[in-house]
C-alpha cells in the first residue's frame, strides 16, 4: 500500500542501531522530506546518535537507552508528539515497545529471516532477486521508488590538518566486529606497499577497537597514518579525502558510500544477497564464489567453522589492487 505522505504532519522513523543500518535510511528520509512541511523525528541508540545528528531532513533525534528511568521519560515525550505515523525499521523487542507506548498508525519491515535461515544452514538461496535495505526500507514505508542519490553522512567537522588536498589518498578499513568478516590482516600490509609503489599515501581508519591493527599495519608500511580512534564525525570529514577505500563488510563500508568515495568491498562469511552491499556508489565486492560453505553467517562468526578461511584468505592482495585500476579507470 503506498502512503500519501502529503497529508501527514508527523512521523518517527525508529532505526535503533547498528551504524550501517541506520545510514540505509537515509534515502527513505530524504524522500519523505520531499514534503517539505513535515516533521520527521527518528529514534536511535546513543552510540549511534551522531550518524544522524546534522541530518538537515530531521527535526528531533531521540536518543535510546536501556536504563528504565531514561526509556520512560522517552516514551513520555513521545507520547507528547502525537504522530501520524511511526515506521518501525528496526523491528525487534525494543522498536515495539516504544510502538506500544504510541497509540498511531504504525508500518513494520519485514526481516528475511526465515530466508536467510535457508542460505546460511541449506543453501537454498531465495534471496537472489531481493532488492537492497535502502529499497526495502522504502517499500515498507509504502514508497515505490528512491532517487538515485544514494546514502548521506552530514559532519560540521574538517578534515584533519595534517591532510593535504592535493595528495592521492587510499583509505583501508581492516576491522569489523566478527573475525570472519575481516580481511587478513597480513593482506592489508602487501596492499598497503603495493599501493604505495602507486604513489599512493595510505590512511587508516578504525573506531576505538582498530587502533592496535592500524597501528601494526601503519608501522609496516613507509609513510601510512592512523587516523583510528577520533571521533565518527571526524572520520567522515578525514574519509572524504580519499580516492578510494578498501573495506571489509562493515558500517564503514556505508560511510564511505555515504560520503561518496568509490568502494573496494571484501565479504567473506556474509554475501551481498543479505542486502548489504555499497548502496549508489562505485564499487567492487570481492568475494570467492561458489564456496559451498558461503554463506556460514548473516552477521559473522569469531571463527572460521571449516578452519581454512577460505572466503577471505582465497582473495589475494594482487586482486584488490587491480580493482583499485579498475575503479581509478572508470572515474
Amino acid at each position: 500500500m503506498v502512503t500519501d505522505f502529503s497529508k501527514l504532519k508527523k512521523v518517527l522513523v525508529i532505526r535503533l542501531s547498528s551504524l550501517g543500518d541506520i545510514l540505509l535510511t537515509t534515502p527513505l528520509i530524504r524522500t519523505i522530506k520531499k514534503n517539505p512541511s513535515i516533521q520527521i523525528d527518528f529514534v536511535v541508540k546513543e552510540q549511534f546518535s551522531d550518524a544522524v545528528q546534522y541530518n538537515p531532513n530531521l527535526n528531533k533525534i531521540y536518543k535510546y537507552s536501556n536504563s528504565k528511568s531514561e526509556k520512560q521519560n522517552l516514551f513520555k515525550f513521545l507520547s507528547l508528539e502525537k504522530y501520524d505515523l511511526v515506521i518501525d525499521l528496526q523491528n525487534n523487542l525494543r522498536s515495539k515497545e516504544i510502538l506500544r507506548q504510541l497509540q498511531c498508525r504504525t508500518l513494520q519491515f519485514k526481516k528475511s529471516n526465515f530466508k536467510k535461515f535457508l542460505l546460511v544452514h541449506f543453501k537454498i538461496n531465495r534471496l537472489k532477486d531481493q532488492p537492497q535495505i535502502p529499497l526495502r526500507y522504502a517499500e515498507a514505508a509504502g514508497i515505490n521508488k528512491l532517487d538515485d542519490d544514494g546514502l548521506e553522512f552530514f559532519t560540521e567537522n574538517s578534515p584533519d590538518v595534517r591532510l593535504n588536498k592535493n595528495e592521492n589518498y587510499i583509505g583501508l578499513c581492516p576491522g569489523a566486529k566478527h573475525f570472519t568478516k575481516r580481511w587478513p590482516k597480513d593482506y592489508f600490509i602487501e596492499l598497503g606497499k603495493k599501493l604505495e609503489s602507486a604513489n599512493y599515501k595510505i590512511l587508516l581508519f578504525g573506531g576505538p577497537g582498530e587502533v592496535q591493527i592500524c597501528d601494526e599495519i601503519m608501522n609496516a608500511l613507509k609513510s601510512a597514518q592512523n587516523l583510528c580512534g577520533t571521533s565518527l564525525l571526524q572520520l567522515v570529514a578525514d574519509m572524504k579525502m580519499c580516492k578510494v577505500i578498501y573495506t571489509n563488510d562493515s558500517g564503514l563500508m556505508h560511510i564511505a558510500s555515504a560520503v561518496k568515495v568509490p568502494v573496494v568491498a571484501f565479504f567473506g562469511s556474509t554475501v551481498k544477497e543479505f542486502g548489504f552491499y555499497p548502496y549508489k556508489t562505485k564499487s567492487i565486492e570481492l568475494e570467492i564464489e561458489n564456496l559451498s560453505c558461503r554463506p556460514c553467517t548473516h552477521i559473522g562468526r569469531n571463527t572460521c567453522p571449516k578452519i581454512h578461511f577460505k572466503c577471505m584468505k582465497e582473495i589475494k592482495p594482487e586482486l584488490a589492487f587491480n580493482s583499485l585500476n579498475k575503479l581509478v579507470t572508470a572515474e
